[in-house]
């Protein structure tokens, strides 16, 4: 069975909550504080009210109250690492109403008024924010303070971030639709690295085959077997670029039949072969 979005409940006494946090399973929930969510080195699918997209390293989203959300993260079995992701909740009233009616904080308003459809943001506004949210985690007082407000005018004066759901979103569209994706990304996540058919899919969420094609194109914006595809060339730029492993061994451990395939595949999503990929990241300096 497929659950309700649970809500989450944050005890930061009207405060900021600042914590590392490991790529383990996510969950469908909400809560009305703001969310501040940087996912340092891993990689999966990232579920935000109506949007759905693959995410890999250096990943930074603000989301507002309320949005429903969810990280269904790739399994790493090589990674033991505790700290991949920073994690932020606060409220409203943590700023002050009559700070945020300020003129000089005009640009915050709006990015906060703009967060009720989630934001994401590129990569090198993750890495400038990236000290900041440290030191969010590591400070209190005052210094937690300013590292807040300076992570707030990165994201403000960002110059290329994007809204996540859309224009019409409503939530009870959420309620009855992602929560089944959800499931259905927690089932591809788990089996990436071998065959996956239809029919084995479609009855996780209890539908025909035919019946599960057109409901994930629908609701997804692609087709099944497009996404699985997806999955597996995120997975296998990640272990490209971190691991040592042969193109071979990640082609069959990213459930790729042959490496023919493996590269016909990754060379449709880059624009270049996994060995070319690779090379990128291990010259020297």
């Amino acid at each position: 069975m497929v659950s309700e979005p649970e809500i989450k409940v944050c005890d930061n006494n009207g405060g900021f909550m600042a914590q590392y946090v490991s790529g383990s399973d996510g969950f469908w929930h909400f809560h009305p504080e703001y969310e501040i969510m940087l996912n340092i080195n891993n990689n999966g699918t990232r579920i935000v009210g109506d949007s759905i997209e693959l995410f890999d390293s250096n990943d930074l989203v603000l989301i507002g109250g309320n949005i429903p959300h969810c990280w269904n993260y790739n399994r790493d079995s090589g990674n033991t690492s505790q700290g991949r992701g920073i994690l932020i909740h606060f409220n409203l009233s943590s700023i002050g109403e009559a700070l945020l009616a300020q003129h000089e904080l005009q640009s915050v308003r709006i990015l906060l008024m703009e967060s009720e459809r989630g934001i994401h943001f590129s990569v090198g506004d993750a890495l400038l924010a990236e000290s900041h949210l440290n030191n969010m985690v590591n400070t209190r007082g005052i210094e937690k303070m300013i590292s807040f407000f300076k992570v707030l005018s990165i994201m403000c004066s960002s110059e290329k971030k994007n809204l996540l759901c859309s224009e019409t979103y409503k939530r009870a569209f959420d309620e009855r639709n992602n929560k089944k994706l959800n499931d259905i990304f927690a089932y591809v996540r788990e089996n990436f690295h071998r065959p996956i058919t239809l029919e084995d899919v479609s009855k996780v969420i209890d539908m025909t085959p035919f019946a599960f094609s057109k409901y994930f194109k629908k609701y997804s914006g692609e087709g099944f077997v497009e996404y699985v595809n997806k999955v597996r060339i995120e997975k296998a730029r990640y272990l490209l670029r971190e691991t040592g492993y042969q193109v071979q061994d990640i082609a069959h451990q990213c459930g790729f039949m042959g490496i023919s395939n493996f590269n016909k595949h990754f060379r449709r999503e880059e624009g270049l072969s996994p060995r070319s990929y690779r090379g990128r990241f291990r010259k020297a300096p």
